[in-house]
């Protein structure tokens, strides 16, 4: 059954779905269809979500737990920005110069870059001295849910960043409890080993993503330099990169045990422009890797990260379900 075919099942399907709800009104067998707690645990493969899918809604934490809950979603990749505002992160006051268009970005004056040093510096401290108390309260608030968090993405894994910033990073993902950070894979090695080895001190896996620079071998260093270096794997953009569906598929075979977390998306091939698409329109093979995962019980989180146009008269919620829904169809054919 190919992507387009399945997407037809699933849309009529949903169909019908949507009009037994709507036929069952408010009656006690319209509260059954409901459950009382989020599942995204299907035929034994977790499917869960990046908060990163959500970009265009209001990103407060408690608003965060609600999409998943009304994506019918219990897993969650956390992006850090939005915990970090929420628990008082600095806010950066430093006035930046406008963007010409056509002009790239401005060069910043003597002063400016002064004032953004001082703030990094604030952002640093904030960081290296915040109660990992705060971060166990979000993880209650949401685990009380039904909704656990698997990774966290900060923006304090880069060359920049302090020991310290980096250190904080992996004690708050524990204290979320995830038991990974996600980055984007650095294209110096020295940053890989540098990750790894705090990784391996604080025992938390450094997952690496990768955009259109995926490949088999992309992340062969940083496995090599330690255990705790893993693949954080975009589906979508290893399609979009250039890569067969067969690479995909081996690829996710054979480094399963060094993956802490996958990205599912749909892309089309680098041969058919690349770009991001509904669910079952584009060319990522996302039967067969739910098929593999199912079948070889492979216990890495496959995450929904909405990145095609939404709809009008849709927002990302309604379309992070119908990813949802989506993969049930295909684990459950």
């Amino acid at each position: 059954m190919s992507n387009h075919t399945s997407r037809r099942a699933f849309l009529y399907q949903s169909s019908l779905a949507s009009l037994g709800i709507f036929v069952a009104g408010k009656s006690a067998f319209a509260a059954r269809l409901l459950p009382s707690k989020p599942n995204s645990l299907i035929r034994g493969v977790q499917i869960g979500v990046t908060t990163y899918s959500f970009r265009s809604m209001p990103g407060h934490p408690d608003q965060l737990l609600q999409y998943c809950i009304d994506s019918n979603i219990n897993a969650i990749e956390l992006k850090g920005d939005e915990v970090e505002f929420y628990l008082g992160r600095p806010v950066n006051t430093v006035k930046m110069p406008a963007r010409v268009p056509g002009q790239g970005r401005p060069e910043l004056s003597e002063e400016t870059k002064a004032q953004l040093k001082e703030y990094q510096q604030q952002v640093a401290n904030w960081r290296e001295t915040i109660s990992m108390d705060k971060f166990v309260e979000l993880r209650k608030k949401f685990n009380a849910a039904g909704v656990t968090i698997y990774a966290y993405k900060p923006n304090s894994l880069a060359p920049e960043n302090t020991d310290g910033e980096i250190i904080y990073s992996m004690r708050a993902a524990k204290a979320l409890g995830a038991n990974s950070v996600s980055v984007e894979l650095p294209a110096d090695p020295a940053q890989t080993k540098r990750l790894g080895e705090l990784g391996a001190q604080n025992k938390t896996y450094i997952g690496y993503h990768a955009h259109l620079q995926a490949s088999e071998t992309a992340w062969d260093t940083a496995l090599a330099q330690s255990p705790y270096n893993t693949l954080n794997l975009d589906c979508g953009h290893y399609i979009a990169a250039g890569n067969t569906s067969e690479s995909l598929l081996r690829l996710i075979e054979t480094k399963h045990k060094r993956i802490s977390s996958m990205h599912i998306k749909d892309r089309k091939t680098k041969a058919n422009g690349g770009k991001n698409m509904p669910w079952g329109e584009g060319d990522t093979p996302l039967k067969e890797i739910f098929a593999l995962m199912k079948e070889k019980k492979y216990k890495m989180p496959a995450t929904i990260e909405l990145e095609y146009d939404i709809p009008k008269n849709s927002n990302a919620v309604i379309e992070t379900k119908k990813c949802r829904d989506y993969a049930q169809m295909l684990l459950e054919a």
